[in-house]
């Protein structure tokens, strides 16, 4: 459904928001270990997060990425638009260009109601929701 990109972004932030919790800041390799992805490929996701202000870091021995009370409130929406750009809201299940109302591949009508559904859950929870959810240790974040 997602890029691999995006599965790893959504599960960084989940992990960095635990470890502010907690008061910490959390380098680039832990991140890595605590989410079960390769160090440069977390080191990119994790750039073009800060780029867009939804994660902040500190340069230096107790630096690190970090996420401030606020940020708690950062859809996944927020997330998956900005490490997979708006396809969700309008690709083709399928990949077609051309697949919309007027001309519309065969699982249009029912993928729309799926991603109806999809794009509700992104838009209506948070970090902080999900940072709840595994405080509550009734869910996991690594495999």
């Amino acid at each position: 459904m997602f890029s691999k990109t995006c599965e790893y972004g959504i599960r960084a932030m989940i992990f960095v928001a635990q470890k502010s919790n907690e008061g910490f800041r959390i380098s680039l390799k832990d991140i890595a270990k605590g989410t079960g992805a390769p160090e440069h490929f977390i080191a990119k996701i994790m750039q073009e997060l800060g780029r867009k202000k939804l994660v902040h870091s500190i340069k230096g021995p107790n630096g690190g990425f970090y996420l401030d009370p606020p940020d708690m409130q950062i859809s996944l929406a927020e997330i998956v638009t900005t490490l997979d750009g708006k396809g969700i809201y309008n690709d083709c299940v399928l990949g077609l260009k051309a697949c919309n109302e007027k001309t519309p591949c065969p699982m249009h009508q029912q993928y729309k109601e799926v991603k109806k559904g999809l794009i509700q859950m992104l838009e209506e929870n948070t970090i902080g929701d999900f940072n709840r959810k595994l405080d509550s240790g009734k869910y996991f974040l690594v495999n």
